[in-house]
């Protein structure tokens, strides 16, 4: 990458954590010991990357060391001048989120159902290599939160409970095909995996010019899953939509926010729309050819819900 990309790696990897711990940027500042408008400058761009930003912002938010290693990433290109880095070695392209990457997503679609206990995610996309190389891996996120706003209360219930490998009960598949995958990073309560096209069977690249849909789920008791869910646009992508599906007697209430890299939170700018069928209540929004780096926060109440024991500590994905 180049200074100009790793700074905005390094952005957008700030306002990704600050807004998972559901802080604003005076309050991350304030955390951070910084002048309020200190943080907004940084994740505008306004203001370069600082190793003491880096960690102190890393700490405050509890971001498993993230932001430390976009920080280092930028030191890297900054080393080199600026200088676009030398070409990875084949199939092994560690950036896949980076701008100017050769995969576009044509399609990306999740959906989040609850039971009354657990959380499955399952998330669809249609990819495209528009490079000029073959892909052999993929790299997707797993965080969970579920006190955001209070950083201390969740890291410390992390720390307690940890996200475990087995209750995830990660799968993805691709052409119909199993896809095996490998931890990248694993703490508490973030998780970042590679999902490669390989199986015990064989290889299954996806080549230039190659559109594929792949598909991968997890669960998440809702011990550790907070009341929201948010996407974040990694690389380009034409089509976006979340459904989220909650058992009509809970009486499940959804709003959502989004947010870039120049703006702050604001609704969004079309509602969620509701549907109730077989005593399940569906939720669904959809945008197209959203901003890169952009984020679409849903969340959630239920209305005819119990109150929850307050000795017991919960998280999110």
């Amino acid at each position: 990458m180049t200074m100009e990309q790793a700074a905005e790696a390094f952005a957008a990897e700030t306002a990704y954590w600050r807004e998972v711990r559901g802080l604003s940027k005076r309050a991350l500042a304030a955390a951070m010991g910084f002048d309020p408008s200190y943080v907004s400058h940084v994740e505008s761009g306004r203001h370069k990357p600082t190793e003491d930003f880096a960690r102190r912002a890393d700490e405050a938010l509890g971001a498993g060391k993230a932001i430390w290693k976009r920080w280092c990433d930028y030191e890297a290109a900054k080393a080199r001048g600026g200088r676009t880095a030398p070409p990875a070695p084949r199939a092994a392209a560690e950036q896949p989120y980076a701008t100017g990457s050769a995969l576009v997503v044509e399609h990306d679609a999740a959906r989040l159902d609850y039971d009354g206990r657990l959380y499955r995610l399952t998330m669809r996309r249609r990819l495209r290599n528009t490079g000029t190389e073959p892909v052999t891996r993929y790299l997707i996120r797993i965080s969970v939160d579920r006190y955001p706003g209070e950083p201390e209360r969740s890291n410390a219930h992390y720390r307690t409970h940890p996200l475990t490998w087995e209750e995830l009960a990660l799968s993805a598949t691709c052409r119909g095909e199993a896809m095996r995958w490998e931890a990248k990073h694993d703490r508490d309560a973030f998780k970042e995996i590679w999902l490669l096209f390989e199986n015990d069977q064989g290889r299954f690249p996806l080549y230039p010019g190659e559109s594929v849909w792949i598909e991968y789920a997890y669960s998440v008791g809702d011990e550790k899953w907070g009341r929201w869910f948010q996407r974040a646009v990694r690389l380009p992508t034409e089509h976006l939509e979340v459904q989220l599906a909650f058992p009509t007697a809970l009486d499940p209430v959804v709003w959502g926010t989004e947010t870039s890299m120049t703006a702050e939170a604001s609704p969004l700018r079309t509602a969620p729309v509701r549907r109730d069928e077989n005593g399940t209540r569906l939720f669904s929004w959809t945008t197209s050819t959203p901003l890169l780096h952009a984020r679409y926060r849903l969340e959630w109440r239920f209305r005819a819900a119990r109150p929850e024991p307050h000795t017991c500590d919960r998280e999110l994905t």
